[in-house]
Parts: structure tokens; sequence; C-alpha cells
């Protein structure tokens, strides 16, 4: 058997390969940054061949860190960004226009007109969360109404639709069928996944058939082939066996595979996601996503977002100029043994779980003339924490199962602050791997297990390197004292955007 697998996490700011052998140790990484395209205020894109380019160069990359020639690779793994879509000629495989990001608020108006649709109130049971700017469900009801391209290849019956990962088979390979796995599915906004079909009725309020959609498929599929070239210009078709949201590929790159198992992936927002077996349940609070389809089971995960986080970062370094690089606010708030009273809400796009209210604001309370950067600094470490416990909460109110421990990634977990921080306020162990890149990772891993490489779940490595265990430190008293001050400032918060429409 070929020695070696390839795993591709294909995000918004850039993509990312990984080669692995069956330990699951890695042997090469690339990575290529990707640009977004801006062409109006509110409108975000990308530009669909740059996308493709991108993942090519990476894999390139890594195949030239490996020092592995492409026909070494036994099989490929996909992951990427969801709500991105894309939208390309199914005769010729070129893409009609840019894809619509999940950061675009361009449907802001259609999404008020939606509100008035008499089925609009079955939209959480049936796609599993509410509608959103950031929905590819949304953003296709725009195209149907304004993009001319789109709407004359779905009346010539030519069109076909994808996230990313459909888009670089079509763009770099050869695909077996217009498929993707059930999480990417689910994730397009579209599908009834409780029924396992799509939902004709709000197809028909797009103005969508079923023609350009692809069809659901469990994560270990043949899904056709990605052509792949080393350095020296060498190529290979390698065969592609597993895709999967990028969400839930964190969550299982975790290891995090028997209900109540959590991770958060701090990013632009903070994304806490806790596995729940085969049950997908009822929820008004929480979003609920399929995770992944292994064999004949199909497995769900709770998803909640905390408001910005690495936004907020980047609010407070390029528009509150509180600092110039990023790394300088852990060495901010660590100046300082607390926030003093200072309490952030950074409800920059309103607040998520459990309030889901777009109109609170973010603010800073309890500012006096003797507080400084560093207080302002741990106030904002503080409102993680403080948002993952809300979060937390709501799922053991709304589920019964508790979650003893959270594994953490991505961007601010590489501050050993925050992490203690977070740990501090929401009462339970903190983990931080030190391996990084746990979500292409886990995608290369299950296109071994496709493979054959493992003859089930549980033979499969664990990631790669050790663990840092962030204890709670904080006592219950003043765990809950600023617990209760944080949840009155988001009252207030609250109260300010209601009065505000009152006004």
């Amino acid at each position: 058997m070929k020695p070696f697998l390839l795993g591709i996490d294909q995000g918004t700011s850039g993509s990312k390969a990984i080669i692995l052998d069956r330990e699951g140790h890695v042997h090469g990484y690339g990575y290529h940054g990707l640009a977004r395209l801006y062409p109006q205020p509110g409108y975000v894109e990308q530009e669909p061949q740059a996308v493709a380019d991108g993942v090519s160069a990476a894999i390139t990359e890594a195949l030239g860190n490996a020092g592995c020639r492409p026909d070494e690779i036994a099989a490929c793994g996909l992951t990427s960004q969801r709500n991105t879509e894309f939208a390309w000629d199914k005769r010729n495989g070129r893409s009609l226009t840019n894809a619509i990001t999940w950061q675009d608020l361009r449907t802001a108006p259609i999404l008020e007109e939606l509100k008035s649709w008499p089925h609009y109130s079955e939209m959480r049971h049936r796609l599993g969360y509410a509608p959103g700017t950031y929905m590819t469900a949304v953003h296709l009801a725009w195209r149907m109404r304004w993009e001319t391209a789109v709407m004359q290849s779905a009346k010539s019956g030519n069109l076909q639709l994808g996230l990313s990962t459909a888009w670089l088979l079509n763009a770099l390979g050869n695909p077996s069928a217009h498929v993707m796995d059930s999480s990417m599915v689910q994730a397009m906004g579209l599908y009834d996944f409780r029924a396992g079909n799509y939902w004709q009725e709000w197809l028909d309020w797009i103005g969508l058939t079923t023609d350009p959609l692809p069809a659901a498929v469990p994560t270990l599929h043949d899904y056709g082939t990605l052509t792949i070239t080393a350095p020296d210009g060498a190529t290979a078709n390698v065969p592609v066996l597993a895709m999967i949201g990028d969400q839930q590929s964190a969550l299982f790159g975790q290891g995090c595979r028997q209900p109540g198992d959590a991770e958060c992936t701090h990013g632009t927002a903070s994304y806490v996601k806790v596995f729940m077996g085969q049950q997908a349940p009822i929820q008004d609070k929480l979003n609920v996503y399929n995770a992944w389809h292994l064999g004949q089971q199909q497995t769900y995960c709770l998803e909640a977002a905390t408001s910005v986080t690495g936004a907020a970062m980047r609010w407070l370094r390029d528009n509150a100029r509180l600092f110039d690089e990023y790394e300088e606010m852990t060495a901010l708030a660590a100046s300082v043994p607390n926030s003093q009273g200072v309490v952030f809400v950074p409800a920059f796009h309103g607040l998520e779980v459990p309030y889901n209210d777009a109109q609170a604001r973010a603010t800073i309370f309890g500012l006096t003339l003797g507080h400084d950067r560093g207080h302002i600094s741990r106030a904002f470490f503080e409102a993680i924490g403080f948002q993952i416990r809300t979060i937390l909460e709501t799922i053991t109110a709304e589920t019964g199962i508790g979650v003893d421990k959270l594994l953490v990634g991505g961007g601010v977990s590489a501050s050993d602050l925050a992490c203690q921080i977070q740990a501090d306020l929401v009462g339970i162990p903190v983990q931080r791997p030190t391996f990084t890149e746990t979500t292409a990772w886990a995608a290369g891993l299950l296109a071994g297990l496709g493979a054959g490489f493992w003859p089930d779940e549980s033979a499969m490595p664990l990631p790669p390197g050790e663990y840092v265990q962030f204890e709670p430190m904080l006592n219950q008293s003043s765990r809950n004292e600023g617990y209760a001050a944080w949840q009155r400032a988001v009252d207030f918060v609250r109260d300010w955007g209601r009065k505000k429409d009152e006004g």
C-alpha cells in the first residue's frame, strides 16, 4: 500500500495541505494565503480560480517538504470553510461568478423579507440553525434575483452549485459525481437534515430546483480524484475518499468522539462544539449539525459561536490602537492581576447563544481614571471565558449533557494567559494540543480510514504531540461574582438595543 495520505483544509484566509503516514506523523506541510474581495460595502467575495490555485500551491509545497512523490499518496481527504458557495457551468467546469463568502452582508434585506414566509418558524428545526446573512441558501436567493449568469445557467440546466470541497474536485480533478458529504450539504442551509432530503418549499421560495445541488453522501465515499503536482512537475491522480466540514473536522481531529466531548476553535469568532453521538436533539437556542457519517452511523454535534473574537482583537489593534501586534495583548493583560471591575462585552455584531440578539452592541463598563490598556485587555480575555461558560451552561440546561473538559485551538488559544482565564472562569480544565493543524490532519486521517489504513475508527492514531493542560485556579465565589457582573453588563447592552428601537 502507498505509504502517505493527504489532508486539505481550504479556509477563509488560506489553504493548508498536510502529508501524513499511517501512524499519524506529519511529513510535509504547505500553506497558501487567500485574498478576499470587497467590490462594495458589505460585499465579501473570493475568486474561484484563486481558491483552486492556492490549494494546488499548498499541495506542491507540502510534497516538497515531505520529499515524497505524488504517486506515493494513497488517498486524499477534503475539508473546507462552510457557507462560501461556488457556481459553475457543468459543461466546461468554468466558474460563473465569484464566491460569496460567509462574511458577506448583502442579503440582509432578503432576511427581513423571509420573516413573513409562512414556513419561517420551521427553519431552525428543519435546517438545524436559524437563517442569517452567512447562509449559502440566502446567498442563492440573492443570486437567483440579481446574477444573470447564474439565472440563465439554472434555466438552461447547466448550473452546478457547491461549497469549496465540490469546487476543488471540479477545478483540480475529476469528480465521480456531483456530491458532497452530509455535513457540507447541511451547511448550505437548504437541506432538511432530519428528513434526509432537500426542503422543497424552501427551494421553491429561493427559485431553485434540486438539479444544480450536490447529493448528500457519507463522510467516507469515492468522491473522484484530485490531480496533484510535485515541485519537479511530477503529477498523480489521487483518490479523494473523505470529505467533511471544517468545524466537524476540528472536532474529529481533537478526538472528540464520545457524547459530551467538547472543543472550542478560536477564530473570527469562537466556536464551541459538543459531540452528541447518534441523537439529533430538537433545539431552539443551539445549532444542530451533522457531524460525520461513518459506516451506517450518522452522528451529530451541537455548535454555538461567541460574539466576535479574532475580529474584536483586530478592532482593538487597528481601530482602538490598543496595541500594535496581537502578541502584545497577552503581555498587557498579564501586567495587571485582574481587570479591577472592568467588564468588556464584545457584541460588535450582537450577542449569540443563548440570547441570539442582533441588536446588542459592544461596550466597556466600569472604567475609571485608574484603569489602563492592561485592564481592558484582560477584560476582553475574560469576556471569552464568560461567553464559553454561558454556552456550556445552555448546552447542559437544554440537553442534560455536562462538559468536564474543553479542548481549544486556533487564534487566541496560543496565549497561555487566555487559556488559563478560560479555565478559571468556566471552571473546568482546558487542554491545548501542541499540534495545531488538527483540521487538515483529520481530513487526511479520514481518507486513510476510507483507504483501509485502519480497520475502524478505534484503531486510528491520536494527534501527534502533547497537550498543555490549564486547571481552574479561581475559587467558586470569585468565579460566580465575575460572572454575575458579566450578566448585568449583558442585560444592559441588550436593553440599550431595545431602547434604541423603541426610540
